[in-house]
């Protein structure tokens, strides 16, 4: 993309936007009210809104390396707080994609410096997984099931955090688990049990 004209398409699409609505922009600056948070990958390839439609101002966004939700990371739990609390969303998604090439390196036996104490959480989703995902004898099967397996646990982390909890009881908030297939633009729901997930964990995790 040639970063000169970035402006230009800017200022492109504001006309377009204005010539179909010309209050389009005074609407979007009186406030924000997503009924989603959606949880995804940075990835270049996975824009949020385009891939599921969705209007500047219907979801909230956090993106990072292999759509990942650990308790230590500020900026995760800073979001899922404001969305959860504030924005009062009503439905969280994670977001994963095949083909990740946070998942594909978290596989590998490699130093990659800095990134190794965040591929260590897939890591340990790998660990966790390691009889099912050893029995799957096609390496390219098992990289994908990796990508669905990471999906539940992260969704599993969200759970635990005591802002969704609390709005589960509250409001019946739901978390879902997708992923996106690149190679098809297909959007994939893995039909996680929320319900079940949370009784699994309560024991452990519940924060009341």
């Amino acid at each position: 993309m040639d970063i000169t004209k970035i402006f230009k398409n800017n200022q492109e699409w504001v006309q377009k936007r204005l010539n179909l609505e010309p209050e389009y922009f005074s609407n979007l600056a009186k406030g924000q009210t997503p009924d989603i948070l959606y949880i995804g990958c940075s990835d270049s390839r996975v824009t949020a809104e385009e891939l599921m439609g969705a209007a500047p101002g219907e979801v909230f966004v956090l993106r990072n390396i292999a759509n990942m939700v650990p308790n230590t990371d500020l900026s995760a739990m800073s979001v899922i707080n404001y969305a959860v609390m504030h924005l009062k969303v009503n439905h969280i998604v994670v977001c994963g994609h095949y083909y990740c090439g946070g998942v594909q390196a978290a596989m590998k036996s490699a130093d990659l410096g800095i990134l190794n104490p965040w591929l260590r959480n897939i890591r340990d989703v790998y660990r966790t997984h390691q009889d099912e995902l050893n029995g799957i004898a096609d390496e390219e099967l098992r990289y994908k099931r990796l990508v669905e397996l990471n999906v539940e646990e992260q969704c599993i982390n969200v759970i635990k955090t005591a802002e969704v909890q609390k709005a589960r009881k509250e409001r019946n908030l739901m978390v879902h688990g997708w992923v996106f297939d690149v190679h098809t633009g297909e959007l994939i729901d893995l039909k996680i049990d929320f319900v079940k997930l949370l009784d699994k964990i309560m024991a452990i995790y519940h924060l009341d």
